[in-house]
């Protein structure tokens, strides 16, 4: 039976129509292919009805099933085998992703945010966020009762942590395998939806991390269906890699930039983050990333965008446009300013911080060029890392001083304020904010939050034993973390404990009001100055001043400059001043215009900054600006 009036809007999946609900799968290991209905939940028990699909070409299934509503629950039989599996594409799975799957109507929810016309890159302040941690609730709802505080805290986007549906009671998102539906675990699809709304009558974009490099280890089921999901010839570091172009990769390349686009579309979402980029290998003419790109776009509908990438590798390829040879991601996470900052606030560079010194001509090129590796040997990793990224704008780079991983990759999950001075911490928020790359928060850290973030992950007892002795393996690489005087455990990623733990208290941002007002007081300054809110890093230059001090010169046209200055050891007498980045413009002196060291966020006061004998204060960071010279005093007696 076929609608007439029902065109598809995407190729797999179960989409609503008048007449009932089209079913499409692609499934070439199936000689035969039916859909079993089991009602909807909490419905008169019934007989499951059994509906064929029809064969197409290429190994695809599809079919009307007549008088199929919203909310009916459906499993999929491959030729008369006994099990059922639930659809591949399927955009709910109410009990996990072990049970039936339920067709959703996302045409049924009531937007509000028509005027809404998305995030641009210029002038982002990026917020990530843990669903299921960001809350006591951990769901979309509670969250959504925040977005208010963000959006007063001067956040613009969004970034949510993966939210496809995953085994277990809690996890990161990044062993998700229904990738088109959101985790019971956070509420409903259309909480999903009601957040997005929220947020965008707020003046918030939303963009939804994904995982496109692999399948979580249990409760995938899309290798039922086909073989040819996975690749034969690559590998990652979770797994078998997806397969983008081998033998029968069409239909997978087909399957992801479809999730792409069916996030934007049917969720408003105003982008993508897409998780270790490094991982998806593909060697066809056009890379699936860039493919994703398009698709992302289009599903927008003249909407604005952003597709952000986490390249460990630091291809600059991936965040060159499609007329430059590259994917057109809009930008990337740029570990190397976390790395380089995280050095030199704790002193410690062991594992893979041993490719940093902390040194301030380090975080000068970071804030100058993005990337420090841009193609020279890496003799941590024996290989070259990075490719030139010399003329790449500075908005391209993400630049952050935690996120998720870098939080949980220490013994006890601890953020930046416990592992360093808090005037460090102060100076170098000013330096993240204050730089021409694109800032990004994570959870909790606007306020100083003392929960940790560990790694948690609920998996069944034989991969949870693996996961646990992968992760200690994985601590066990910092030094600091093996021998005498190591942690003889670390928190088990399995228990509830580990995942409670790590949830904020939000109550903090009162208790902590001196760090909530830095980093709004920051992000209002990179907003309303026009020379940080310009994010042109070839108007800036850096001269090292002390062995951990280190300036900046914004250039403005008229000479209305602006100087940093981060001072990251202790007080500094800087004389003789023979560098020509501290000569202020003609016919004016330097004026305070911030300071980390207001009592307002908790410092003990800047002192006195002299032309003549330029007195820097320790553990600080100070903003300059000029004005007019005072007519010099003639020390000649009259």
């Amino acid at each position: 039976m076929h609608d007439p009036s029902f065109h598809r809007r995407f190729p797999i999946g179960a989409e609503p129509c008048a007449a009932g609900t089209h079913f499409r799968v692609w499934a070439p290991r199936a000689q035969r292919l039916e859909v079993v209905l089991e009602g909807a939940a909490g419905s008169d028990p019934q007989e499951p009805r059994n509906v064929a699909l029809t064969a197409e070409p290429e190994g695809y299934f599809a079919g009307l099933a007549p008088g199929v509503d919203p909310g009916t629950r459906y499993r999929f039989r491959l030729d008369s085998q006994p099990n059922l599996h639930p659809d591949p594409a399927s955009r709910y799975q109410p009990d996990g992703c072990h049970g039936p799957s339920e067709v959703i109507d996302p045409t049924a929810f009531s937007w509000h945010d028509d005027g809404w016309r998305g995030p641009r890159l210029e002038g982002q302040v990026l917020y990530e966020m843990h669903v299921g941690t960001f809350t006591s609730e951990g769901t979309f709802a509670a969250a959504a009762r925040h977005l208010a505080e963000l959006a007063e805290l001067g956040v613009t986007t969004i970034e949510v942590m993966p939210v496809a549906e995953f085994v277990g009671r809690f996890g990161w998102g990044y062993d998700g395998v229904d990738l088109f539906a959101p985790t019971r675990l956070y509420g409903r699809p259309d909480d999903f939806r009601r957040f997005v709304d929220a947020a965008h009558g707020l003046g918030l974009g939303v963009i939804l991390d994904v995982v496109y490099n692999h399948f979580g280890p249990t409760g995938n089921y899309s290798g039922v269906f086909s073989d040819h999901y996975v690749s034969e010839r690559h590998h990652t570091d979770w797994g078998a890699a997806i397969n983008f172009d081998g033998p029968h990769s069409a239909p997978v390349r087909e399957f992801f930039t479809a999730n792409a686009g069916h996030w934007i579309e049917e969720y408003h979402l105003d982008g993508l983050r897409i998780d270790a980029i490094h991982a998806i290998v593909d060697d066809s003419p056009e890379h699936i990333l860039a493919a994703v790109c398009r698709r992302v776009r289009q599903a927008a509908r003249g909407r604005n965008t952003l597709v952000v990438g986490e390249n460990e590798v630091q291809d600059a390829r991936m965040i060159r446009t499609a007329a430059e040879g590259g994917c057109g991601l809009d930008a990337a996470w740029n570990d190397d300013f976390h790395h380089a900052a995280q050095v030199a606030l704790t002193g410690h560079n062991e594992f893979y911080y041993a490719d940093f010194l902390g040194s301030p001509q380090e975080l000068i090129s970071a804030v100058k060029w993005g990337y420090l590796y841009q193609g020279q040997w890496d003799y941590r990793q024996e290989r070259r890392r990075g490719t030139p990224a010399w003329d790449i704008p500075a908005r391209r780079f993400v630049i952050f001083l935690q996120n998720h991983d870098q939080v949980a990759n220490s013994a006890d999950g601890l953020r930046m304020p416990a592992l360093t001075s808090p005037g460090r911490y102060r100076a170098m928020t000013a330096l993240m904010f204050l730089a021409p790359g694109t800032p990004m928060l994570f959870q909790g850290q606007e306020f100083a939050a003392s929960s940790p973030f560990l790694f948690f992950a609920d998996h069944e007892a034989a991969i949870a034993k693996l996961v646990r002795h992968g992760r200690e393996e994985f601590l066990r690489r910092f030094a600091s973390l093996r021998g005498a005087g190591a942690p003889r455990s670390f928190a088990d990623p399995g228990a509830s404990a580990t995942f409670e733990r790590s949830k904020l208290d939000h109550a903090e941002r009162q208790q902590h009001a001196d760090v909530y007002n830095l980093h709004r007081d920051l992000i209002r300054l990179r907003r309303e100055d026009p020379l940080f809110a310009s994010q042109r890093a070839d108007r800036i230059h850096g001269a090292v001043i002390g062995a951990e001090a280190f300036l900046l010169r914004y250039f403005a046209a008229p000479g209305d400059d602006r100087l940093l200055i981060v001072n990251l050891g202790r007080d500094l007498i800087y004389s003789p001043a023979a560098e020509p980045l501290v000569a202020p413009p003609p016919h004016t002196d330097w004026t305070l215009l911030w300071s980390s060291e207001d009592s307002r966020y908790g410092g003990s006061g800047t002192g006195l900054l002299c032309a003549a004998e330029w007195r820097i204060p320790g553990h600080a960071a100070v903003v300059l600006r000029p004005e007019s010279a005072r007519p010099a005093i003639s020390a000649k007696p009259t």
